[in-house]
């Protein structure tokens, strides 16, 4: 063979080999999901999350030094951090994920916007990127079993907090007033229905021109019989029936029971007037003393409510002891990857080192130390002149899908040792998991059904339930048909039977 022929071969082969390397290490570092990549390398890349609440003075702040952080440790991202306000927090949600908007994780709860978010396939699936983007997070689900709850047709589309709790309800009422009024009610002594509506009755004889109450008997009655809300387009069962029937909450008889005296309250000025449309929301009125009486639960029966005076005290009250009352589900409180995110591996990359991290957690919950806290031993408390109601930062809207048990320090609303106490109160006899715990109703079978359903319940139901109509037996009756013309029965038939393929396959 010619020395130029061997030359030509050489050459060759050379710059092939040359392409090959170059390829290979070009398509590395090309991925911005590739963990192997340098993380140098990846460009910023801004997250865009939405919470419920009001924004803090110093949101922004903190989570700019939250961004810093993290790119220390090298996640390059920045935060771009929205709110809110609870009360309009469903429907603005729904309303953006019908709108193809895009953003990139979420706050939400099984008591705002989960289920129906959920069902509509508003999340992202997670099942291939938790455990590779989130190694140590989905370690700790594995260990508490509870992303069955957030698993709809075997795909994980929520991300649960990891707590135990529970809210059966306390009745409060401002101590303080009912001393001044001479008012001689003893701590524990409300623990019925009946005794609620004499504590108003009282309240208002002594401050007939205040304002006392939000609350309506509905979810005091369901208590009493014992009735576990689905949190399902009204639809619910009763604790001591062991078939779990599913049933509509309006043909219940404590649903006619509880608006009647309803009635009775809106006409005898026991629950305020504007209570069915009134979206401030109610631990605000209760913090700045807008109103004398409230419905609560443990937690807030023996954390610090923050009143924004020294001089407004609290008594509570357990309500209905005796009675059974479900522990909070895993989708109390979650976070939620929206589908149409562009970077769901930097979401779980940066909730993995806030599953890891004391110090990021800090930052998370806390904010700026020295700026939006102090440290007082391992206690994070307000600086100086701040309190809950003036924070800039601390107890913040939607942290508590953030919390996490093996950092959590104590704090002036949650003093030492209180989420020991609160784990323990949700393990005591009459605190129970409901038998449907991690059951996800799908919709897509009723989807009209629902539809109807929800609309007539907006219209015609919160009105029954605070009182305002005008013939009560009348109106739960109408209601009633109506929501039989709404396809009840076949909304019934599809829940029950995905009930109880879900208590089959325990068993």
């Amino acid at each position: 063979m010619s020395k130029k022929k061997r030359g030509f071969i050489t050459l060759a082969v050379v710059l092939l080999l040359s392409m090959t390397l170059s390829a290979c290490g070009g398509n590395k570092q090309s991925s911005s999901n590739d963990k192997g990549a340098a993380q140098g390398s990846e460009p910023e890349v801004t997250l865009k999350f939405y919470f419920g609440g009001d924004k803090k003075a110093a949101s922004d702040e903190v989570w700019a030094k939250i961004s810093e952080y993290v790119k220390s440790k090298g996640l390059n991202v920045k935060f771009d951090i929205n709110t809110i306000p609870f009360g309009d927090f469903k429907d603005k949600m729904l309303v953006m994920a019908a709108s193809g908007d895009k953003w990139d994780m979420n706050f939400d709860g099984d008591w705002l916007s989960y289920k129906q978010m959920a069902a509509k396939g508003s999340y992202m699936a997670l099942n291939d990127l938790l455990p590779e983007y989130a190694p140590n997070l989905y370690k700790k689900y594995q260990e508490q079993g509870t992303l069955t709850a957030a698993t709809v047709n075997g795909q994980i589309v929520g991300l649960p907090w990891t707590m135990k709790m529970n809210e059966r309800k306390f009745a409060g009422w401002r101590s303080d007033l009912a001393e001044a009024a001479g008012l001689n009610i003893e701590p524990d002594s409300i623990k019925t229905i009946e005794d609620i509506d004499h504590l108003l009755r009282q309240f208002k004889q002594a401050y007939p021109n205040e304002k006392l109450s939000r609350t309506t008997p509905l979810s005091i009655y369901m208590i009493r019989d014992e009735w576990v809300d689905l949190n399902f387009h009204g639809l619910g069962f009763y604790l001591d029936d062991p078939k779990v029937t599913i049933q509509p909450v309006e043909q219940q008889p404590f649903y006619l029971e509880s608006a009647q005296l309803a009635k009775t309250w809106y006409d005898e000025n026991l629950i305020n007037r504007d209570a069915m449309i009134d979206k401030e929301g109610e631990e605000v009125q209760w913090r700045n003393g807008k109103k004398l009486f409230t419905i609560t639960s443990h937690e807030w029966a023996y954390a610090d409510p923050g009143f924004v005076s020294p001089d407004f005290k609290q008594g509570m009250s357990l309500l209905y002891p005796d009675k059974r009352y479900v522990n909070r589900t895993a989708l109390a409180n979650v976070l939620a990857i929206n589908r149409n995110s562009e970077h769901p591996d930097l979401v779980l990359r940066f909730l993995d080192m806030v599953e890891t991290d004391q110090t990021l957690y800090d930052l998370l919950q806390y904010g700026i130390e020295g700026k939006t806290y102090k440290l007082d031993g391992e206690m994070a408390v307000y600086p100086e002149g701040m309190d809950s109601s003036t924070s800039n930062y601390m107890e913040w809207g939607g942290q508590w899908a953030f919390w996490k048990p093996q950092f959590m320090r104590p704090t002036q609303t949650y003093g030492p040792g209180f989420w020991e106490e609160e784990a323990k109160f949700a393990s005591e006899p009459n605190n129970v998991n409901s038998p449907v715990d991690g059951l996800f109703i799908a919709e897509d079978n009723v989807k009209n059904e629902i539809a109807k359903r929800d609309q007539a319940s907006d219209e015609f139901s919160r009105p029954i339930e605070f009182g305002v109509v005008k013939d009560v037996d009348k109106s739960v009756k109408e209601y009633i048909e109506m929501q039989k013309k709404n396809g009840l029965d076949k909304l019934l038939t599809d829940a029950q039977k995905q009930v109880d393929e879900y208590l089959a396959s325990r068993q």
